[in-house]
């Protein structure tokens, strides 16, 4: 079995299936965790990056329900990772969603509540008379603490996890640019610029890069779905810096809990600490696919607004990235031929079924991803194996390609988050 990526979703799936026995070869472009896995902001959050009520909508509350559990899973099985494979990867529990303003610390107090009662997560409205027990800033009105969630050295936990799966018998070959995919026989055939792969079924877990190289070769079914999965996504840029480290005095006072903090706004800002006692801040999402051009002038601006004490702490790392985002902000798990099915493409007689249904995807974490990634591995592994139960609830959730084509999504959806980034200014 081929793994396109090597990012914390192809990893999972490649020890998963080598676990299970597996013969299996993951190929990536550049490093192991190079991507989005490794320079992410670390913070591992239950839930999806949509509302569960987006979920509820399309497949009722029993799904969602057990799809909230799957991503709580998510969590336990980062943990027992991070635990046996990448203790340098520093778990942190606790996650605070800090609200900015009166009306939406009460919004997000209404949300913890249903979320509390629908789902069973525990969750603590915290009030603004108890705010400064759990962080400093003016900023903020009032929060809600999460104790099952937190954060972690991302790429730690990603190159733990490939040194795992080496022991499992996966072979990583970092690299190695899948350029083409086509079907040869019953199996299929991906090139790289060093040589090719044959493998009975592939897992394209590249997200936001994948369609930057993979090129479809027979049958034009394929490059159709493949059109069609590219569509479903959107990179997009966030962007993170870290300070100089702080004294223990100064975490004392900003964050006593050490716990990872979004705001609640639509455009959102997201900080931790981090072990060796720096503020990674992450926030200014770029929808134009443009770096703004003072990338540390920029944070360190969002950093002294949150925290006015850390006018002359050092901004000493910057850096940025692309993640996969789809329309509703819902992961996108599943089959290459039922995507092709979806666009009207018959199926071909073929010994065994359709063979695009051997090509799974695992796509449009939308920010969400650095433990429901694992989870998709695992669910990716259960279906290669026979079990395809529970990627089959993720796979009947319909998404939609973003508006205007490759020409046009990129300055309408510029366009609709200068909108948002205006209502958040407004409160």
């Amino acid at each position: 079995m081929a793994v396109v990526g090597g990012g914390l979703a192809g990893l999972s799936a490649a020890l998963e299936l080598a676990r299970r026995g597996r013969t299996v070869r993951l190929l990536e472009a550049d490093r192991l965790g190079a991507g989005a896995s490794g320079r992410n902001g670390g913070q591992v959050i239950a839930g999806l990056a949509c509302e569960m009520e987006t979920i509820e909508a399309q497949l009722g509350l029993l799904a969602a329900r057990q799809v909230f559990a799957m991503s709580c899973e998510a969590i336990a099985l980062l943990r027992q990772h991070a635990a046996q494979h990448a203790d340098q990867a520093q778990w942190q529990s606790g996650y605070l969603t800090a609200a900015t303003s009166p009306r939406r610390g009460a919004a997000l107090v209404r949300a913890a509540r249903r979320l509390q009662a629908t789902y069973g997560h525990p969750l603590q409205a915290i009030e603004p008379t108890a705010l400064h027990r759990w962080i400093d800033s003016p900023r903020f009105h009032s929060a809600v603490h999460d104790p099952l969630s937190g954060h972690l050295n991302p790429l730690q936990l990603a190159l733990g996890i490939a040194t795992a799966a080496e022991a499992a018998g996966a072979v990583l070959h970092e690299g190695s640019p899948v350029q083409a995919l086509a079907l040869e026989g019953t199996g299929w055939r991906l090139s790289c610029p060093q040589g090719s792969v044959q493998a009975d079924q592939v897992v394209l877990a590249g997200n936001a890069t994948l369609g930057e190289r993979l090129r479809a070769g027979s049958p034009p079914r394929l490059e159709r779905a493949l059109r069609r999965l590219g569509a479903r996504v959107m990179p997009v840029g966030t962007f993170v810096a870290c300070t100089e480290p702080l004294d223990l005095r100064t975490w004392q006072r900003l964050l006593p809990t050490r716990a990872a903090v979004s705001t609640s706004e639509f455009v959102l800002d997201y900080f931790r600490p981090t072990a060796d006692h720096r503020l990674l801040f992450g926030g200014g999402a770029s929808y134009s696919t443009r770096v703004p051009s003072d990338l540390a002038g920029m944070l360190r601006r969002r950093i002294v607004r949150t925290f006015p004490s850390l006018a002359d702490a050092r901004v000493t790392h910057a850096w940025g990235g692309f993640v996969d985002i789809t329309l509703n902000r819902a992961p996108d798990f599943g089959r290459l031929g039922a995507l092709a099915r979806e666009g009207g493409d018959t199926v071909p007689a073929a010994p065994g079924g359709d063979p695009l249904d051997r090509i799974y995807h695992l796509q449009g974490f939308s920010g969400h991803g650095v433990a429901l990634t694992l989870l998709a591995g695992r669910l990716v592994a259960e279906a290669a194996s026979g079990d395809a139960a529970r990627l089959d609830v993720f796979s009947r959730l319909r998404h939609r390609a973003f508006p205007g084509g490759r020409a046009l999504r990129t300055p309408l959806l510029a366009l609709g988050m200068a909108w948002y980034r205006l209502r958040d200014r407004l409160g």
